[in-house]
């Protein structure tokens, strides 16, 4: 458990770090001829992000040693509980949130796209590799709405066209308010996105316990020993 722990901060915090906006980027002059011989010195930067993911991961680790986790997901305290202490690794360890992450993906990712059609499929494609459903069906509802602004436009829709993209935003709105979705609910959104991966992280937790557990027991010396029920590990105790 302390190992699949560490872990999953160490890949949290490398993940993130990669994702940090503007703090990590390397400036282009470090790389242009006429840089001078002092930007071009690598070991130093290299240090300097060593230095600082390690600082980000002890952090981390810090508020875990002191954080009660119950390993329960399903348990609804205990998976409110797990996603209040990943909340404050974040915000102590100047982590990225779930609905960051997306936030930066999205605007990298289609920086530069032109036409309204293929914001939207590389918005689709950023929802499918991070595992995220569909569930209202919104998306095919865009794609509509789409193909109703073009057809009246006559020629595909171009993200600078400002007449075409106010008639697109206009048909959005009548999607949201379709789904009951309101900009002023997207802090309960963003709140109900990261319960869902307190739980997976919780339940992922219990699998990697029970195997552990599992082959412990296999082991002649423990195999008369009762193993413990997972919710009563303290990881505290292990890190």
């Amino acid at each position: 458990m302390a190992r699949f722990l560490s872990r999953s901060t160490r890949q949290l915090i490398g993940s993130q770090y990669l994702l940090q906006p503007q703090q990590h980027v390397v400036p282009a002059r470090f790389f242009a001829k006429e840089a001078s011989p002092k930007a071009l010195k690598g070991d130093e930067m290299l240090k300097g992000i060593f230095l600082d993911v390690k600082k980000k991961f002890e952090t981390a680790v810090g508020v875990l040693r002191k954080e009660k986790i119950t390993i329960d997901p399903e348990d609804p305290a205990a998976v409110d509980q797990y996603a209040k202490v990943m909340k404050t690794v974040r915000e102590k360890a100047d982590l990225f949130s779930e609905s960051q992450r997306i936030q930066f993906t999205i605007k990298s990712r289609t920086d530069g796209i032109q036409d309204a059609r293929s914001y939207l499929l590389v918005l689709k494609d950023i929802r499918l590799k991070r595992g995220l459903s569909d569930e209202l069906g919104a998306e095919a509802m865009m794609m509509d709405a789409l193909e109703k602004v073009e057809k009246e436009i006559k020629k595909p829709l171009m993200r600078n066209d400002k007449k075409g993209m106010a008639l697109l935003t206009e048909e959005f709105n009548k999607i949201n308010q379709k789904l009951g979705i309101r900009k002023e609910d997207l802090p309960k959104y963003e709140e109900q996105l990261e319960k869902k991966i307190a739980k997976a992280q919780l339940e992922e937790l219990k699998k990697e316990a029970l195997e552990a557990m599992e082959t412990q027991k296999k082991r002649e010396e423990f195999a008369d020993e009762e193993m413990p029920d997972v919710k009563s590990l303290d990881i505290r105790n292990m890190l």
